[in-house]
């Protein structure tokens, strides 16, 4: 069974960047596919990001495209996502998840079996 911890949230203003981190440990992220999710208040939690198992597939959505990038380090065990350019609209709680032999990549959290436990991100002057 995968733990996963979110960190590298905070307090930023309008076209700050962030890197977020997602720790893994109790497993190797190598058999799980892994996406970022955000849920904001009152919103329905949101995909924004996700790899396949191997890696070749990434998906982003329409809201963070161009501007956010997922990548893998293997050796450390973690993913990360990369976030440039932040708006007020980014504002929310940011979750990452594991789903188990993911060849494909999915925004729909019913998919995934594993979740952190989030990090806040705040985007405002």
């Amino acid at each position: 069974q995968v733990q996963l911890v979110e960190s590298g949230g905070g307090l930023v203003q309008p076209g700050d960047s962030l890197r977020l981190s997602c720790q893994a440990s109790g497993a190797t992220l190598t058999f799980y596919a892994i996406g970022w999710f955000r849920q904001a208040p009152g919103k329905e939690r949101e995909g924004i990001a996700c790899t396949s198992s191997s890696g070749g597939r990434t998906f982003y959505g329409d809201s963070v495209k161009g501007r956010f990038t997922i990548s893998r380090d293997n050796g450390m065990n973690r993913v990360s996502l990369q976030m440039n350019n932040l708006t007020p609209e980014d504002t929310a709680v940011y979750y990452c998840a594991a789903e188990i032999l993911g060849q494909e990549c999915t925004d729909q959290p019913s998919s995934y079996d594993y979740w952190g436990q989030g990090t806040q991100v705040t985007v405002s002057s």
